[in-house]
């Protein structure tokens, strides 16, 4: 009985440690990350053509021209996405992948209409012998309202 307390106990312990936030291995994959994020913007190209994205309606795009076409015949026209300094989580796998999250505010016109509002990004990065690419995307529009958002 003491044993399998002790070998639970053990366990427990080792997945705890193991769950732990990494934010500091990987340091020049990270900073290579951010110089991305950060030269990016509206019809900058990020992704190598090879795109998991959602739209901002819930449509599935399976690569970077599918998704353009999508919001073109939507009428979607992303105006200007600034990063919210100081927002950026950068988390590096194995030196090889990346899952980034951010908040942006952005500036939109859809169906013809102007609107500005703040969105929680999601993106995965993969690092190609040419450099990094993005290979998935979602945002997720922040309800300012009901969840003020806090800048650090």
């Amino acid at each position: 009985m003491k044993s399998t307390i002790l070998f639970l106990a053990c366990a427990f312990a080792a997945g705890t440690a193991y769950a732990q936030i990494d934010t500091v291995s990987y340091p020049e994959q990270r900073k290579q990350v951010l110089e991305l994020l950060h030269r990016a913007g509206p019809g900058t190209e990020k992704s190598c053509g090879d795109l998991i994205a959602v739209g901002p309606k819930g449509d599935l795009s399976l690569s970077r021209k599918e998704w353009s076409a999508v919001q073109s015949k939507e009428q979607v026209v992303f105006k200007s996405v600034q990063i919210v300094p100081g927002t950026e989580i950068v988390r590096v796998y194995d030196g090889t992948a990346a899952v980034v999250n951010f908040l942006a505010d952005v500036a939109l016109k859809v169906d013809g209409k102007d609107l500005r509002l703040k969105v929680r990004r999601l993106e995965v990065y993969h690092k190609t012998p040419t450099g990094w690419c993005m290979v998935a995307g979602q945002g997720t529009q922040v309800d300012e309202a009901m969840f003020p958002v806090k800048t650090p």
